[in-house]
């Protein structure tokens, strides 16, 4: 397998007159590696997003996918990719079997209609017609529709938007079988859970440009990158200290504890969640109109 990256973006701008949607964004996906974007609407990552699937131009940057600049649309790339946009459309008078199938017959090398149906959670509506699915089960097939291709690349942008709990949670188990099948996948998601869940690395996104990339364990900055340590001390009282040491912290505890002959009781010491370090990164300023 290649040591190259499967996507390489260098400066990345997207222009619209005199607005500047994508402001210089830089990163890479590793082969076999599950990378999400993260940030609000209108952030810029949908847009991004579009220009490595090559249904947006760039104004300028340099783009590379699975080897290939995106911007041509070149068929030896598409033949290994797979796309779940926000939303997709399907003739109405089929069933899902013959989406599926049609889906198929369009690359050298698909994977068989039924596992696929199964695998994106669609087998008891195998039959059905496309106009009679529900909002979840359509978006249930957009995924069918990606995936029937064998891609060494998929594109999820929002993949689990109308899913109940239960079809969440079988979306997230077929995009770790994914990666464990050596499969790179660039999601982007408002869930912060689904990114905690799935993803080796994360890049959140504001206003154009990313502001901190990393494994959702390790990403923190300002305030969000602090622990927090409560414990209840020699009095009953519940404290609460919030600490970018908390080795040291804790050792003073532990110290002053031993010294009294005493307890250190409830302790507990947090990480900050990736919601925390999200809500501080984008979080917009609050302007005084009064």
């Amino acid at each position: 397998m290649s040591d190259a990256p499967a996507i390489l973006v260098r400066d990345l701008r997207k222009r619209y007159g005199t607005h500047e949607a994508v402001r210089g964004i830089d990163f890479e996906v590793a082969r076999g590696e599950v990378f999400g974007l993260l940030g609000p609407n209108g952030a810029g990552k949908t847009t991004t997003v579009e220009i490595l699937e090559g249904y947006r131009a760039r104004s300028s940057g340099i783009v590379s996918v699975l080897g290939h600049d995106p911007g041509g649309r070149p068929r030896a790339l598409r033949d290994r990719v797979g796309i779940v946009l926000q939303s997709g459309g399907m003739y109405r008078h089929v069933t899902v079997r013959e989406a599926v199938a049609h889906w198929a017959a369009m690359y050298p090398h698909p994977r068989d209609v039924d596992e696929v149906i199964e695998l994106a959670g669609l087998a008891e509506s195998a039959d059905k017609r496309t106009r009679q699915l529900s909002g979840g089960q359509a978006r249930r097939m957009d995924f069918a529709l990606a995936l029937v291709g064998d891609p060494e690349l998929v594109f999820l942008d929002e993949p689990t938007t109308g899913f109940d709990p239960a079809a969440r949670r079988a979306a997230w188990d077929t995009v770790r079988a994914l990666a464990e099948l050596g499969k790179t996948v660039l999601l982007t998601t408002h869930y912060l859970d689904e990114a905690q869940a799935l993803c080796d690395r994360v890049a959140i996104v504001k206003d154009g440009r990313i502001v901190t990339e990393g494994p959702p364990s390790a990403l923190g900055v300002g305030s969000a990158s602090r622990h927090t340590v409560t414990w209840r001390d020699e009095h009953g009282e519940l404290q609460t200290r919030v600490t970018d040491a908390p080795t040291a912290l804790l050792h003073q505890l532990t110290s002053a504890a031993l010294a009294r002959g005493d307890e250190l009781r409830e302790l507990s010491v947090t990480r900050p969640s990736l919601e925390d370090v999200y809500l501080e990164l984008t979080a917009e300023e609050v302007t005084d109109v009064g």
